[in-house]
């Protein structure tokens, strides 16, 4: 089980999603992923994509501008 950090600050919709995606394609089951984000639509987009793919979204936390969600790929 792999632990990665994926920093998509500066990036606006809907590129954070689509590098998540590609991320999670050369990933194994049970490989957590840290995606920062500073795109206000980065939360509903995370959430929503987790929910169509089955990934796990395990927490999601706001730090002043930056959204930090933790997934698992599942």
């Amino acid at each position: 089980m792999a632990k990665t950090e994926l920093d998509f600050r500066g990036m606006s919709c809907p590129m954070p999603i689509m590098k998540t995606a590609m991320a999670f394609k050369k990933a194994t089951s049970g490989d957590v992923f840290t995606i920062m984000c500073d795109d206000p639509g980065f939360e509903p987009d995370i959430k929503a994509w987790a929910s169509e793919t089955g990934n796990v979204l395990d927490s999601i936390e706001k730090k002043d501008k930056d959204i930090i969600a933790t997934v698992t790929k599942k």
